[in-house]
């Protein structure tokens, strides 16, 4: 017979107290990450509930409040009727104008970026180094050093005012980030895939399309929502290079909010904010994981 194995009671105690001290401490780890999660879309609160109130219940009521009564008519003013300077004119035609700059500008962009990082991690010739030391030099210039440069592009182009010439310049300006996205993404590919695709008779373009684009979705998704976000949210440019009828939806959104004719219309101003918003916001919660998993796809070579 034996002895049995003795605990002391201390033990258990200690045991208990640890797992209470692990319960506390995650308890308020999740606490002050919902605090800071509240004060964070605070502003969108009110937003929303400022859009969904009269001017009378604005000027009456608290900010944080709830609407005591929802209206969608600034909405539709927002849409279809808001003042811009001197003439009143909604938000709808704007979203179009942007919706034809990002598109064309996304994909010619990624295009291209994809082709230069394909080059640049496969291609080794004299000077690539310099090039692509170039290249991401100008993803870091800022905005206003390149206007100059590029309303003299525009007009010997002949594209001043147009929306061909402002798909041209977020094309141009967006290539720097698209070629790093993508060449950092090719050099992780096995060399032993390029081998085998030269050995069965397979040229450079043709690996190109065959292996490296199909291996490709992950960081076309980043570039795809990258180049969106940057070109739909973009007001400098869309400032200086539109003409009458061809502007963005930020240059009318500014030009609402700033509007001086009648008593100002905040709620008008917070739903045409939101509208102006919600592409971007809509591409981020449907592929917002999608773009974490691709910027960290090509961190590991192997």
């Amino acid at each position: 017979m034996t002895d049995a194995t003795y605990v002391s009671p201390l033990a258990g105690q200690r045991s208990t107290s640890a797992r209470f001290g692990r319960i506390a401490l995650r308890a308020g780890l999740y606490a002050m990450l919902i605090l800071f999660a509240l004060w964070y879309l605070m502003p969108l609160f009110v937003m929303i509930t400022t859009s969904l109130k009269s001017l009378d219940e604005i000027r009456t009521g608290s900010l944080v409040a709830l609407p005591r009564e929802i209206t969608f008519e600034p909405w539709r003013i927002a849409w279809s009727q808001a003042c811009t300077g001197t003439q009143c004119e909604g938000l709808k035609p704007f979203m179009w104008n942007s919706v034809i700059i990002a598109i064309p500008g996304v994909l010619i962009s990624t295009l291209i970026g994809a082709l230069n990082g394909y080059v640049f991690a496969q291609w080794r010739f004299r000077g690539a180094n310099m090039i692509f030391a170039l290249l991401l030099f100008g993803c870091f210039i800022p905005f206003q050093v390149v206007l100059l440069p590029m309303a003299k592009m525009l007009g010997i182009l002949h594209l001043a005012g147009t929306i061909p010439g402002l798909i041209l310049v977020h094309t141009i300006y967006g290539l720097g980030f698209t070629t790093l996205f993508f060449r950092n993404y090719y050099v992780t590919i096995p060399q032993e895939l390029v081998r085998a695709a030269k050995i069965d008779g397979a040229a450079f373009f043709r690996i190109f399309w065959s292996i490296f684009l199909p291996l490709s979705l992950p960081i076309i998704v980043v570039s795809v929502i990258w180049q969106f976000t940057q070109i739909w949210n973009d007001f400098l440019f869309g400032v200086s290079f539109s003409g009458p009828g061809t502007q963005p939806v930020t240059v009318a959104l500014n030009n609402i909010v700033n509007s001086t004719t009648g008593v100002k219309a905040y709620n008008v101003d917070m739903a045409s904010a939101i509208i102006a918003a919600l592409p971007t916001l809509f591409v981020y919660v449907v592929a917002g994981k999608y773009f974490i998993r691709g910027l960290t796809a090509g961190s590991v070579k192997g």
